[in-house]
């Protein structure tokens, strides 16, 4: 097997700083050496390494570009390169990381109380705390506003009633995120687990991102005290800004899932002989589709690092994080696709990366906006004009 190094065709390394290079090769070397062994079995029976945990800790892997609060405080670029190289490893991964670090210690961080920040994002950052983020709802996927739940005030608090669905760490969390309409307001909630009245189930029989605990959150007359509301999160700016976050890291790891594919592929070509002694990679079909595959993912590449300039200069939008995110799943999931047909009935069977990593790009091409959804905001900002509706 040959040694991992993601495609630089256009020498995009040289557009790097010596802090990022540094990052990113330190967290390819980790992901090579201690998350990909364990990912087979983990597919295989549909678990979460959780001995990992306290070394994404050890990393900074966990609100890696938050500042503060024990946090690593990188700059964007260098966060979009580890979740890149966290997603070569697996989906599910980084699903893992970005739920803890964009989706519930983001909105803590930037909506929650000093006390709140204090009490819960120190232990975030180390892994003493797992996180989940509540907003999903069987009825309400693309439509967030049209959620269900419902938060009520009572004395010292308030009383949560309702159901999310399709939650990354769901069943693993310490804590959670919950996002509910108050006197028809979305206002966000920090639950604890032993609440009483909150319950969490595991979702099982997933063909896709087997590696991720996906759950349901169920809340019945659950009280949390009047402290555990955010108090500077009031309408669906809240949930969308949080999911902003996350988008914007997963448009840098669906890349990561691309060269991994990529990389298989090409190994794999230069390997495989055919009928007349010559490796696949001598055939102009299987030369096309390599081109394709470095093509596209180089464009994925440039688009997300001017992204992530954007972003530290504080000039980048959501419509542009639709853009980004939008292409690059397309793009990996298109790599893995053509990945898996070159590798033939190899392509099928996990002791090779691909088929697992095809089928995890189909879940990531759909949630935190679909692909037509992130094309209908890219529209509204193009046109001036909504067509969600």
């Amino acid at each position: 097997m040959a040694s991992y190094d993601s495609l630089n065709y256009m020498d995009i390394d040289s557009l790097l700083s010596d802090d990022e290079l540094m990052v990113r090769n330190s967290v390819r070397d980790f992901v090579t050496e201690e998350v990909i062994p364990p990912l087979q079995e983990c597919h295989r029976s549909e678990k979460f390494p959780m001995h990992l945990i306290p070394r994404f800790a050890e990393m900074g892997l966990l609100g890696t570009n938050l500042q503060g609060y024990d946090c690593p405080g990188l700059n964007n670029v260098a966060y979009g390169l580890v979740t890149q190289e966290l997603e070569r490893g697996d989906s599910g991964v980084r699903s893992f990381c970005s739920v803890q670090g964009s989706l519930v210690m983001y909105p803590i961080y930037t909506y929650g109380s000093e006390a709140q920040k204090q009490k819960y994002l120190p232990k975030l950052a180390k892994g003493e705390l797992i996180g989940c983020f509540g907003l999903t709802e069987p009825d309400a996927g693309s439509n967030p506003g049209g959620m269900r739940t419902r938060a009520e005030k009572v004395k010292g608090g308030y009383k949560l009633n309702g159901n999310k669905m399709w939650i990354t760490n769901g069943c693993i969390s310490d804590v959670a995120i919950i996002w509910a309409k108050l006197d028809g307001d979305i206002r966000g909630f920090i639950v604890d687990k032993d609440t009483p009245g909150y319950s969490t189930s595991t979702m099982k029989g997933k063909f896709s991102l087997r590696v991720s605990v996906t759950s349901e959150l169920h809340m019945k007359d659950c009280v949390v005290p009047e402290e555990n509301m955010l108090p500077n999160a009031k309408g669906l700016k809240g949930p969308l800004s949080c999911l902003t976050q996350a988008r914007y890291g997963i448009a840098w790891g669906v890349l990561g899932a691309a060269n991994a594919c990529y990389h298989e592929a090409l190994e794999y070509a230069k390997s495989r002989t055919l009928f007349d002694g010559k490796p696949l990679a001598a055939y102009q079909l299987a030369q096309a589709k390599l081109a394709k595959m470095a093509t596209e993912i180089t464009k994925g590449q440039l688009l997300v690092l001017q992204l992530g300039r954007m972003k530290d200069r504080n000039v980048m939008a959501p419509h542009h994080v639709s853009m980004a995110k939008g292409n690059n799943c397309r793009v990996a999931l298109d790599v893995a696709r053509d990945a898996r047909d070159m590798l033939g009935a190899n392509g099928i069977i996990d002791e090779y990366p691909v088929i697992r990593h095809m089928l995890n790009l189909e879940t990531v091409n759909t949630y935190e906006g679909t692909e037509d959804i992130h094309r209908l905001v890219v529209g509204e900002n193009i046109t001036g004009i909504a067509a969600f509706r």
